[in-house]
């Protein structure tokens, strides 16, 4: 009998020691790593929209995401190829929610120079087609192999848009 209950105990002891969750931390980048639902407009030097949705490309998904290094002042921009095929490493600052390239940078997708700047995430400032509040995020990009803008009259890309939230009345 006494085996039984010591054996009874050492199986309690191992079920409530196995039951024990560990914490999963986040990355350094978190606060502005996510999915995106994002339009991209022409536009000029200042910012004015010059031509709305120059490629008719509609809502397309983009993301941004953590380095492998894990630092709070680095972060990849990609548009997953549905835009213009860019991957860059940007530097952000996660408590002001900005980011931004120092100018051109290589495009890791293919060989070109991207250069994106005053890029931030707004907290709870988008409104999804579902109408439910979502995060912003908004930039300007331009390319070194691109020769539109001097075609068409802009400078650049507004790229803007809301945080993809998975429910299917926000999707395109």
């Amino acid at each position: 009998m006494k085996k039984a209950i010591y054996l009874l105990m050492m199986c309690a002891g191992v079920l409530f020691t196995s039951c024990e969750k560990d914490e999963i931390g986040g990355t350094a980048t978190e606060a502005l790593a996510g999915e995106w639902m994002l339009t991209v407009d022409a536009v000029d030097d200042a910012g004015n929209v010059v031509l709305t949705d120059p490629f008719g490309l509609g809502t397309v998904l983009g993301i941004t995401y953590n380095t492998v290094d894990n630092v709070a002042d680095k972060m990849y921009v990609s548009d997953l190829a549905n835009f213009w095929d860019y991957r860059v490493v940007v530097n952000c600052d996660c408590t002001a929610l900005t980011f931004s390239t120092d100018g051109n940078v290589q495009n890791e997708a293919y060989d070109c120079q991207v250069n994106i700047e005053d890029g931030k995430m707004l907290p709870g400032m988008a409104t999804t087609p579902s109408g439910m509040p979502a995060d912003s995020l908004v930039y300007y990009v331009s390319f070194s192999d691109d020769e539109n803008p001097a075609a068409y009259g802009y400078a650049k890309y507004k790229v803007s848009g809301y945080r993809r939230t998975g429910f299917a009345s926000d999707e395109p």
